[in-house]
């Protein structure tokens, strides 16, 4: 059995959690979130998987 994770939404999930633990870095977690999700999409590593 092989499992396979991509990068996005295993960040999307980590953010999800921590906006919903600590709301007051909404902005913080939002600004990094969409700093990683451009440079994945910059460098090509939607086909990377874990």
């Amino acid at each position: 059995m092989t499992i396979h994770l991509s990068l996005a939404p295993l960040v999307s999930l980590i953010a999800g959690i921590l906006i919903l633990v600590m709301p007051r870095l909404l902005n913080f977690i939002v600004a990094i979130y969409l700093i990683v999700i451009g440079l994945i999409g910059l460098f090509g590593m939607n086909g990377t998987h874990f």
